[in-house]
């Protein structure tokens, strides 16, 4: 029988284009500044993504799909620290332009609906709404710099 899932949505409106959003998403001087002081990215596909999202959720993902300046996506690896799934967990970057920037959407999925992955599955899902919108302070004020 096929394991039940659960998912998220956020969005973010970022006042940058689209590059600049893509830069302070997959640059990992930037990485470290919005999602955790000890993230890593090697940002192409088949490439890799470890963070620590709440300083607690430890995520070693696998990036499948990478788009420059429009989608990257997270495929995570299984975790000593979660529980066993049977199900692919993953978080789709997508940004779109905007009339005045860029529209940043994260849809993570397949975190499986039972109670050992309750915790896990809160933590994933405002660690990332916290760190979306530490990304969009700093690269809007990247762009402020710039511009000045």
């Amino acid at each position: 029988m096929r394991e039940r899932t659960r998912g998220y949505a956020h969005r973010v409106d970022i006042d940058a284009d689209a590059e600049q959003v893509w830069r302070g998403l997959t640059a990992a001087q930037d990485l470290v500044r919005w999602c955790s002081p000890g993230a890593q990215i090697r940002p192409q596909p088949g490439g890799l993504f470890r963070a620590t999202v709440d300083r607690v959720t430890e995520l070693d993902a696998h990036i499948d799909v990478f788009e420059r300046a429009r989608r990257m996506r997270l495929i995570y690896l299984p975790s000593k620290m979660r529980p066993p799934a049977d199900t692919a967990i993953v978080d789709d970057f997508i940004l779109d332009a905007a009339p005045h920037g860029t529209i940043l959407r994260l849809l993570g999925s397949g975190v499986p609906a039972t109670a050992d992955w309750d915790t896990h599955f809160r933590r994933m899902q405002t660690g990332w709404r916290a760190a979306m919108t530490r990304l969009k302070v700093l690269v809007e004020k990247q762009t402020q710099r710039d511009d000045s």
